[in-house]
């Protein structure tokens, strides 16, 4: 096993030094631009106004949202398409309504920088009782530590460009979210002395690398029956195609999990589908456990993406690596980075026996058949949007039942399916449209979510209206939280009925459109395809005890273990 030593740091060439009048905000701006950012989210206070006034006057354009989390959730959006997000809020009563959506980027590696304003540092020093305060100055600073992977406080000139120039560079080293906080009377100062911004590049110890790989291609050359499990991680270090051409050299099914679906194209001939335990179909969960060698590549093994712990997966016969670890079987790698890993297998020699594809499920290419009359049900409503996606759309899926029953559903090209499926924080899908909708102005939203998750953020789409974005917001309208219904029900889990088809009256922009049957939904479907100017919303009746398949799948696998 390969020798632990420490991850070698080199020196990038620096960049051109920086003009002796930036000041912290201005050079705070200039870097998010370098580093890819074209826009930023969030809401203003007053302590943060001369940092949005910069704002207002840069190339980055400010999107402003209806609620801080709202904002994070459309930065995350925006990150997991972009590569990189950000929001701006003033202090406490702003930063802490942040803490629920950075926390799921954190957890799902999405790099989201927070820019909170603060008190002056001058103002602090007779320890006022300043309105948004909680407990001291230090007080969100320190709860942003809990949830982010870098963070600074940018009150010393002396170190405040050294500190933005390591949050930023962490955030897109580890795909997580950094921490920056901004008082407002340090906006206007100036760097005492010529900066010259400073990268670090990381690369894998070579000889833990090059052991890992020779073993990596020993089990692989052993096996008989291998398949690749491709998990979030290849979205977030850009390896999609990496994984794509290691497949496909080598003739190795592929399957993703449910956080990493669409991770490859599911048109792809090496495609099985997603894997997540007993919530799979029985075919393809039976292929993927009985494979002698499982190439898991970024794959996190949440309950979710193993179906509830339903999955059967043996840890012996395993490749598993991650940003966190490399481990093949029983045996652990350190100082390895994921991109390194997976490259370094793509160019190995293997002989891997070729190995019988799984059938497609019947019916899988049937073409969707209009019962005009037919009350809509789950299956169909599932049915018909499949059969309406293409490669000009992007499906965005909030947590419930809707993310259960989009498992299935067929994604064309990579990156074209997002969701909050390891976090699951509901109401996420309508807010994180805005931040695709942004990042990618020529796709089109899809936004499948559930009547209790919509109620939640619901409003984000007055963002929409007036930015003229245009998802097609899809809610599953079944009277309560299905997937807790599931768990255990009561009276707890049903909620109030909204008209969900009269938002547009109450926005004032919009098309609003009810459905209970095949006809109204086939009718909705190809006005809302027809109206690209502003969002349209389906409000889809559904039964209160009609779920997916997959939620029955994994009824049923519980249900033989219990």
């Amino acid at each position: 096993m390969a020798k632990k030593s420490s991850i070698t740091k080199t020196k990038a060439k620096p960049a051109a030094k920086t003009k002796a009048e930036l000041t912290i905000g201005s050079y705070l701006i200039q870097r998010l631009q370098d580093f890819g950012l074209a826009e930023i989210f969030g809401i203003p206070g007053d302590f943060v106004l001369q940092f949005y006034g910069m704002l207002e006057e840069s190339p980055l354009k400010v999107i402003g949202c209806t609620r801080e989390d709202c904002a994070g959730y459309a930065a995350d959006g925006y990150a997991r398409i972009n590569g990189i997000g950000a929001v701006c809020v003033t202090y406490c009563v702003g930063g802490l309504s942040l803490c629920n959506s950075i926390a799921g980027a954190f957890a799902e590696k999405s790099p989201v920088v927070v820019i909170s304003g603060a008190p002056g540092v001058d103002e602090r020093r007779s320890n006022p009782l300043l309105h948004h305060r909680v407990r001291d100055f230090n007080t969100q600073r320190e709860v942003f530590e809990k949830i982010t992977v870098a963070s600074a406080s940018l009150d010393d000139p002396l170190t405040a460009f050294r500190e933005i120039d390591r949050c930023l560079e962490t955030a897109v080293r580890l795909k997580r979210p950094v921490y920056l906080e901004l008082p407002r009377d340090r906006v206007h100062t100036k760097c005492p002395y010529p900066h010259v911004p400073k990268t670090e590049t990381f690369t894998s110890d070579k000889d833990a690398l090059r052991e890992s790989l020779a073993e990596a291609k020993r089990a692989i050359n052993a096996s008989r029956k291998p398949v690749i499990i491709a998990g979030v991680e290849m979205h977030r270090f850009g390896l999609e195609d990496e994984v794509v051409k290691f497949a496909e050299k080598n003739s190795i099914p592929m399957c993703a999990t449910l956080l990493g679906k669409s991770v490859v194209s599911e048109k792809h001939p090496l495609y099985l589908g997603i894997y997540e335990g007993a919530m799979c179909r029985d075919a393809l969960r039976q292929y993927v456990e009985e494979s002698d060698c499982l190439i898991m590549l970024g794959a996190f093994l949440t309950d979710i993406d193993m179906g509830i712990f339903t999955a059967n997966l043996d840890p012996a016969k395993s490749i598993y690596s991650t940003a966190d670890q490399t481990r093949i079987s029983h045996h652990h790698f350190h100082d390895i980075l994921v991109t390194d890993f997976v490259r370094g297998l793509g160019q190995l020699e293997l002989k891997v026996p070729k190995r019988t594809m799984l059938a497609k499920p019947k019916g899988a290419d049937t073409r969707f058949v209009l019962k005009p009359h037919a009350k809509i049900t789950n299956a169909r409503l599932f049915a018909r949007i499949n059969d309406l996606l293409d490669e000009t759309m992007i499906v965005i899926a909030d947590v419930g039942d809707c993310l259960f029953g989009a498992a299935d559903l067929t994604i064309f090209r990579k990156t074209e399916f997002i969701s909050p499926a390891y976090y699951t924080s509901m109401g996420f899908a309508v807010p994180a449209s805005i931040g695709v909708n942004v990042a990618a102005p020529d796709r089109r939203p899809i936004v499948l979510v559930g009547d209790g998750a919509f109620q939640m953020t619901c409003m984000e789409l007055s963002t929409a209206v007036r930015h003229g974005f245009n998802p097609i917001v899809i809610v599953l309208n079944n009277k309560g939280y299905t997937t807790e219904r599931f768990l255990q029900d009561g009276p707890f889990n049903d909620i109030l009925n909204w008209n969900y088809h009269r938002m547009p009256d109450l926005l004032g922009g919009g098309w609003g459109f009810e459905v209970h049957t095949e006809g109204d939904l086939d009718q909705s479907l190809n006005a809302a395809l027809a109206h690209k100017d502003a969002f349209s919303i389906l409000n889809v009746h559904l039964e209160p005890d009609d779920i997916s398949q997959a939620l029955k799948r994994l009824a049923e696998g519980l249900a033989k273990r219990l």
